[in-house]
């Protein structure tokens, strides 16, 4: 497969890890990491969010995640070919069974949503080896006390994600409605959680005016990344 070329980095893919995509794409560009200074990715891919996040924040270092012996491969050469290698690291390991002595003020996801009945991408996008409970309990135990998780997530799976989070005192602090296409369905959300209740900012995000006509929203948002903006 030929590399997804961003303005200052490359990604190499592969037809066993999940590729480029906009959910991806819009959680890098818009996840809050201003303040942190350790962030982690979990279930990484090729590693495009965690290169977007160390391309906006120069302060940041950042530990990435993955299950997947491949993807783990080509993050690593991603992060090596990049700018920011020496501020980049991943790591082959189920998140359950994942064990830091620090906490980590960004944790940050594109986590397995698809039900199992469908075989496509099945480790990347089913919740078999990694549920939204998984994820959001060991989150719970390894973000800072000022730290955030922020997700993106089906709109259809918000509500049960956000109930979930309040159990294990996370808190939404965010909240993002991303739409397709102008006038079109409600399909995916961002959410950011923090330990410390706050007041809720609502926002929303549409990526096409247009059938295949992206927005100036979504352009702006972009910009610094893709080629093309």
């Amino acid at each position: 497969m030929k590399p997804f070329v961003f303005k200052q980095f490359e990604i190499l893919q592969d037809k066993e890890v999940f590729r480029v995509g906009t959910d991806g794409v819009v959680l890098g560009a818009l996840c809050n990491g201003e303040k942190a200074i350790h962030a982690l990715e979990v279930g990484c891919g090729t590693g495009l969010i965690s290169l977007m996040l160390a391309q906006r924040f120069p302060s940041v270092r950042l530990d990435a995640l993955d299950i997947n012996a491949k993807a783990v491969g080509i993050a690593g050469q991603n992060f090596s070919n990049s700018p920011f290698a020496d501020r980049l690291n991943v790591i082959e390991i189920n998140y359950n069974d994942f064990v830091s002595a620090d906490k980590y003020d960004l944790i940050v996801s594109n986590p397995p949503y698809f039900e199992s009945d469908s075989s496509k991408d099945l480790i990347a996008r089913h919740q078999v080896l990694l549920s939204f409970q998984e994820l959001i309990c060991k989150s719970a135990v390894l973000i800072s006390d000022s730290g955030i998780l922020s997700v993106i997530i089906p709109s259809d799976d918000a509500e049960s994600f956000i109930s979930i989070a309040e159990d294990n005192d996370l808190h939404l602090i965010r909240k993002i409605d991303i739409y397709g296409i102008k006038g079109g369905k409600l399909k995916r959300n961002i959410l950011e959680f923090s330990r410390k209740p706050s007041g809720l900012v609502l926002e929303k995000l549409v990526l096409e005016k247009e059938k295949r006509i992206y927005s100036d929203e979504y352009r702006e948002l972009t910009k610094d990344f893709h080629p093309m903006f």
